[in-house]
């Protein structure tokens, strides 16, 4: 899908408020209310919008601790590693996993958690007993100065 100017408007104002309504949306980007509607379900129907989620307040509901797991596995199978994602998906306190290169590690595993009792009983009780996991290492974070959820859109620039 090819996306010009007024696309790529929609797209930025959305990440910023996804339940910002339509006519707001159009006064915004310049576009009157229809054309926007049409234009913010194509952009759906095309997958470029994927999803409206509502962001929550980690600290306000308790989770005080964000670790990042470097986790290394025996084997580097398609059969290893699809049951290892399919397990750690499994956990709510997972928020993020990535297979990465250039490490030690195979994975890296974002998790937010109440407090260290509670990651500790998390990896030795669910991450540690995942077939094929040969070492695990936390670094846990002290702050985050940077949160965001909105991607990059400039390289889109028409």
């Amino acid at each position: 899908m090819k996306l010009d100017r007024y696309d790529i408007r929609i797209l930025q104002e959305l990440q910023k408020n996804a339940h910002i309504s339509n006519q707001d949306l159009a006064d915004l980007i310049g576009l009157t209310p229809s054309p926007c509607l049409r234009r913010v379900r194509q952009l759906e129907e095309s997958g470029l919008i994927k999803d409206r989620v509502t962001l929550l307040n980690p600290e306000k509901l308790g989770l005080n601790l964000t670790v990042l797991i470097h986790i290394s596995m025996d084997r580097h199978t398609p059969e290893r590693f699809e049951h290892f994602e399919e397990t750690i998906n499994s956990y709510d306190e997972v928020i993020e996993c990535l297979l990465i290169t250039g490490q030690s590690a195979d994975y890296m595993v974002k998790v937010m958690v109440p407090d260290m009792n509670y990651y500790q009983d998390f990896l030795l009780n669910k991450v540690t007993r995942i077939p094929g996991v040969t070492g695990v290492h936390s670094s846990f974070v002290l702050r985050q100065p940077i949160r965001k959820t909105a991607l990059p859109l400039n390289h889109l620039r028409p």
